[in-house]
């Protein structure tokens, strides 16, 4: 390509200050980066010239297509910017795709495992499987089919009539569907096969997963390895996104064990850009048993959007004006305003005085980073005016500096019923973290279910103010709000209470005993009382349910993924000696879906050879992964697709009500 060419090219990019540094020459880093994202700004720019949009855009059918690796080869060349920092430079060091990382301009965060998909099939608290078996480590070749939708069995309505069945899916008018929905199973399969019905629908993701502590309760296996973690947590998080809406907000909460490294995949997943904010809890107030005696009483809230603008007014909050009496004015009520505005005084220089209370000569410098809003000229007019308030002028106001008096019959003229309401950018952290903090340690969320269940039946449940507070800030009423580890089910309470549409996804089988019961009292039911001549509802009435004015009623659908080598694997891993595995071993080899490479058949010298294992170091446990490996981990829950093979026995409820939940898809 011509000489011409290089500095036609050169000098378009320079037009955009991203790509030069602070001596205005190319960074080729910043152009390449932008390019593998394929920048909207960047597009547009290479396509003003002609010449150049036919070098690196190909025409079909009248629409241009970006030829990315055209043009990033085109950039990286060494010939391209060829001086004497780039012509001889060798080209060592790490690479992906054949694209040395300063060509790709990004950090790269590589682990074991990055590229697998760890199932975590567990399902009873007590279990507390060993992280190799607990999570089947699967290669890419046994997961064409993993993440395939699948059937959903055993489905319940509940309402303040009681248990109900399932007839119908109701849906808003463009089609989503609006049922509050409680799935129990595997949820990395579950959030693919909610994708379906609610890709780009979420509003707000609240997920309280396993810590990777290898101490505390939860009641998932919570002692991976620390690489296996981040890849259970990579997989999950990246469908979570998927669901979320383009200005939706995701909260993840994790302690500092393993935050950091979390915040390094969720900017890989949701961009760095979109990380909002750390936001603290208070967990405990002080521990004495703990290591170098410095007690971490905090906990940790990672938020990210998917794609809000930071000018997206997302915590932005309507709130009332406070107005003032006083007997110099006893016909007007007024209120304060910063005399005060974010211009310096390089831009407004007639502003930059120092400001003199009359009454009694003190003081007031003007901020060099800001400047007054009123000028040296028209100071005088506005006090006159009595415009103006001083530290001292009211013994009920707490002032330090002069501020600007705004009186009401001003604002009626100016703005009429609205006048006592201002839209804020609300500091998140500044106005709601002071509460939080004297009402968010672990204790009071147990005390709400004691207060439910009558005793502890969860471990750290998280309390409703927590909750109501995220969702206050993030979504308005009809919002879908998700949590896909759910637990014992707080997010979902406050969001009912909240009438926020709720979507809630639980592996472990307290999701039937914990769970679905909170959100049934949650719901309420009919009772007639003695005395009374109608029924009322009696609902929960604690947490959050009288600060929202809750008063029951609603419903919801309970529903599960349809198991199939899931209800083995829980098998094996219930059974407490050989010879329990070896009958389960003929049981599999007749009645499930194995590996392609496992022979069916059970040769009796392979039977002793197994029973042998078992008599080994830790041989119960190596038995199981055993029969563990044999299993098709593609058929641990039955496909959509494979909803009308008579293997399965899906029944024509089932079928019809599969129907109506994937409609199209």
């Amino acid at each position: 390509m011509p000489k011409y060419f290089h500095a036609k090219l050169i000098n378009l990019l320079k037009t955009d200050r991203r790509f030069v540094d602070d001596e205005g020459e190319l960074v080729k880093a910043a152009v390449i980066d932008r390019a593998w994202q394929i920048d909207h700004a960047l597009v547009r720019l290479l396509l003003r010239k002609p010449d150049i949009k036919a070098k690196f855009f190909d025409e079909i059918e009248g629409h241009y297509i970006f030829n990315t690796n055209s043009f990033i080869d085109y950039i990286s060349d060494k010939n391209f910017l060829a001086n004497s920092y780039t012509r001889f430079r060798n080209k060592i060091g790490l690479n992906i795709e054949d694209k040395f990382l300063p060509e790709r301009g990004e950090v790269s965060l590589v682990w074991p495992y990055k590229d697998c998909v760890l199932e975590g099939g567990q399902t009873k608290e007590a279990e507390k499987r060993k992280e190799i078996f607990f999570n089947a480590i699967l290669a890419q070749d046994e997961i064409d089919r993993l993440f395939d939708p699948k059937v959903l069995t055993r489905w319940k309505r509940h309402t303040v009539d009681g248990e109900q069945k399932v007839t119908e899916i109701k849906r808003d008018v463009n089609g989503v569907i609006r049922e509050n929905l409680l799935i129990k199973g595997n949820n990395l399969l579950a959030l693919h096969t909610l994708k379906t019905q609610f890709r780009g629908k979420v509003k707000l993701i609240y997920i309280d997963p396993p810590y990777n502590t290898g101490s505390d309760s939860f009641g998932y296996n919570d002692s991976f390895n620390h690489s296996s973690w981040l890849t259970f947590m990579k997989n999950r998080l990246e469908v979570a996104r998927e669901l979320l809406k383009v200005d939706g907000v995701i909260f993840i909460h994790i302690d500092d064990q393993e935050m950091h490294y979390l915040k390094l995949v969720a900017d890989d997943i949701f961009g760095r850009d979109n990380f909002i904010a750390t936001v603290p809890r208070k967990t405990r107030s002080g521990k004495s048993d703990v290591p170098y005696k410095l007690s971490q009483d905090f906990d940790w809230m990672l938020m990210y959007t998917k794609g809000a603008s930071k000018k997206d007014e997302l915590f932005g909050r309507t709130v009332e004006r406070k107005y003032y009496k006083s007997p110099d004015f006893p016909d007007d009520e007024w209120r304060l305003s910063p005399m005060t505005t974010q211009r310096t005084i390089q831009e407004r220089p007639n502003s930059n005085f120092t400001l003199i209370n009359p009454k009694n000569g003190q003081e007031f410098p003007v901020n060099p980073n800001r400047c007054w809003a009123v000028t040296k000229d028209t100071f005088h007019h506005y006090y006159k005016q009595e415009k103006i308030v001083f530290p001292g002028d009211y013994d009920f106001l707490n002032m330090k500096q002069p501020a600007m008096r705004v009186f009401k019959s001003e604002e009626i003229s100016r703005r009429g019923d609205d006048f006592d309401k201002a839209y804020v950018s609300t500091n998140f952290l500044n106005q709601v973290m002071d509460e939080l903090l004297k009402s968010m340690v672990n204790k009071k969320g147990t005390d709400e279910i004691v207060e439910l269940f009558g005793e502890k039946v969860f471990s750290y449940p998280k309390n409703e103010k927590l909750i109501e507070r995220i969702i206050e800030y993030t979504t308005e009423e009809g919002d879908t709000v998700l949590d896909f580890h759910i637990g014992s089910g707080t997010t979902a309470a406050v969001a009912h209470k909240m009438n926020r549409h709720w979507i809630a996804v639980e592996q472990m089988d307290y999701v039937e005993t914990i769970t679905m019961e909170r959100l049934k009292k949650v719901v309420g039911k009919k009772v007639k009382a003695e005395g009374k001549l109608i029924e009322e509802i009696d609902y929960d009435t604690g947490g959050i349910s009288k600060s929202v004015n809750y008063q029951g009623g609603g419903d919801f659908i309970y529903c599960e993924l349809m198991p199939y080598n899931q209800a083995f694997m829980d098998k094996i891993q219930a059974s407490q000696s050989s010879e329990v595995l070896v009958s389960l071993w003929r049981d599999i080899a007749e009645n499930s879906f194995l590996n392609w490479y496992v022979n069916a058949e059970i040769p009796e010298d392979a039977v002793a050879d197994f029973i042998a294992i078992g008599h080994g170091e830790n041989g119960l446990e190596k038995q199981k992964k055993l029969l563990a490996e044999l299993l098709d981990k593609n058929q641990l829950y039955v496909n959509l697709s494979e909803i009308e093979d008579e293997n399965f026995g899906v029944s024509a409820e089932d079928k019809a009500l599969n129907r109506a939940f994937y409609r199209d898809s």
